[in-house]
């Protein structure tokens, strides 16, 4: 086993770790991966798309010129009217793009951006072939280039959007009449370019798959416990903070569920601290489910002690869910030799609840679930008070 799979073993489960560890040479993710991936680098791309798009017009421009000096015939200005048509498009696109509104578009706008240019292109070579076969024809790899390296296109869709191009250019040629021995000869040309921007291509996008496999990995484990997979401390802190303020703009209720699990030193002192982690799993299990609504956050605040945040929730209701938690501990029926309240490991919790209606700072949720677990701590332990 290589030191990078056995990093990853002690990171998993976790699908951005089992992911990095089965591989995607095909550069494919599992399905959700993959849409998350897609919208990762939707967000990420409209600032280069837009640089990428302004570079493209100011060459396509400065070819427009070049036709000039090329052809002297009046078939230049068939070949400069394809061009400003190509222009017309690529600035509707721009257009798009600077709005920064229609994202579902970023794919198809891509597309666009790439194959008006190459087909525009490969007609503009096509026209000056029948009046001088030695008009250069290399432009077109510079927009394979430009489908492969600089649009952000994955590799599946920057191939295609080669293909086409170069088919439309075979198709063009033939119907100018370019020789077919020259045809060849330039066709063999782009396709070995092409081949070198594929290799080029894929192993540009299959390092970004890994850096954002890589990069959630580690904000996941940047706000997960190591042990239990709950969210860590600094992570609800964060959180209490934003829910705090989308309750006030909702004018809903917040629930804190303090929970700390009765004598646990005296288990570990009993049974070893290996069994202690154990039972921290399992109730990190129990909380987890507790907590599976969007907005509801299950944490391990620290050694034996849990949160678990309710969004939208009267204390009434806060009160059912501790004691189902309560309960749900109890059930799985771990011994504990040592616990002054039980024969098995049980917890105590403290239940809050406030509106940002009923004023003060969110800070008072904590401290006055605090206050309650002392009192449950102090009144026998194994049961909730708020």
């Amino acid at each position: 086993m290589t030191t990078h799979q056995a990093w990853l073993d002690d990171v998993r489960p976790n699908p951005y770790a089992d992911q990095l560890a089965s591989g995607f040479r095909r550069l494919r993710f599992v399905r959700p991966l993959e849409r998350e991936y897609r919208l990762y680098m939707q967000d990420d791309a409209f600032d280069l798309k837009r640089i990428a798009l302004g570079v493209g017009l100011l060459v396509w421009l400065a070819f427009a010129a070049l036709d000039f000096f090329l052809i002297a015939t009046g078939e230049r200005w068939w070949m400069l009217t394809i061009r400003l048509g190509v222009l017309a498009l690529l600035l509707v696109c721009a257009l798009l793009l600077a709005l920064r509104r229609h994202t579902h578009l970023l794919v198809p706008l891509s597309l666009t951006c790439i194959l008006a240019p190459g087909l525009g292109a490969a007609a503009v070579v096509a026209v000056a072939h029948t009046v001088d076969p030695s008009y250069p024809y290399e432009g077109l790899l510079l927009i394979c280039m430009a489908a492969y390296f600089l649009v952000g296109l994955r590799l599946s869709e920057a191939l295609a959007s080669s293909l086409v191009v170069l088919l439309g250019y075979v198709g063009f040629e033939l119907l100018s009449g370019l020789p077919i021995p020259r045809l060849i000869n330039n066709v063999l040309f782009l396709l070995f370019g092409n081949l070198m921007g594929l290799v080029g291509c894929y192993l540009l996008e299959y390092k970004s798959r890994e850096h954002f496999l890589i990069s959630r990995l580690m904000r996941v484990l940047a706000e997960r416990d190591s042990l239990t997979s709950l969210h860590n401390r600094r992570s609800f802190n964060r959180q209490l903070e934003r829910l705090w303020r989308q309750a006030q703009r909702e004018q809903l209720s917040l629930a804190l569920l303090l929970c700390d699990i009765d004598h646990f030193k005296a288990y570990n002192d009993c049974y070893g601290h290996q069994a202690g982690d154990g039972v921290l799993r399992r109730v990190g299990a129990v909380l987890s489910d507790a907590a599976r609504r969007p907005l509801d956050m299950a944490v391990r605040l620290g050694g034996e002690e849990f949160a678990v945040l309710l969004y939208g929730i009267s204390q009434e209701q806060a009160l059912q869910h501790a004691e189902e938690l309560r309960a749900a501990l109890a059930a799985l029926n771990i011994r504990h030799e040592r616990s002054e309240t039980a024969a098995m490991v049980t917890m105590s919790i403290g239940v809050a609840s406030m509106s940002p209606g009923d004023g003060g700072e969110f800070s008072l949720l904590y401290e006055h679930a605090d206050r309650a677990l002392y009192e449950a701590k102090a009144f026998g332990r194994n049961q909730v008070v708020a």
